[in-house]
């Protein structure tokens, strides 16, 4: 039934200002605009509405993640950018914290400035 219809992703924010910067400035998403619940960005098509919440607690999961074709740049762009890559035990991942899983995908993790989880993933 959604099978044609446009997706729409959502994550929270305690601080918009923060998280505004993150998105547009780090991560280069396009601003469309801030609204009084929402900072809405072009995330490649896909609308990402950042909404803005008094009480939050983040995930312990991957809330957003996109797919690259060049894992190690980008996290060397992001590393560059002053974000740091996750570690987690159990995982074997490499100097710049990218894991190469079982099917040959190299995922890294990451946070936004709330604490939620994002991600990279190579295929």
């Amino acid at each position: 039934m959604l099978g044609k219809s446009k997706l729409v992703a959502f994550v929270a924010t305690q601080n918009p200002t923060k998280a505004k910067d993150f998105y547009e400035n780090i991560l280069g998403l396009r601003l469309i605009e801030d609204q009084p619940f929402a900072i809405v960005f072009d995330a490649s098509g896909i609308t990402l509405r950042v909404a803005k919440v008094e009480l939050f607690t983040p995930a312990f999961y991957t809330v957003l993640g996109w797919e690259v074709k060049d894992i190690v740049g980008t996290v060397t762009r992001l590393n560059e950018k002053g974000v740091t890559f996750e570690r987690y035990k159990g995982f074997s991942q490499d100097e710049l914290g990218i894991w190469s899983s079982p099917t040959g995908a190299r995922i890294a993790w990451f946070r936004d400035p709330d604490g939620n989880i994002l991600s990279l993933t190579q295929m």
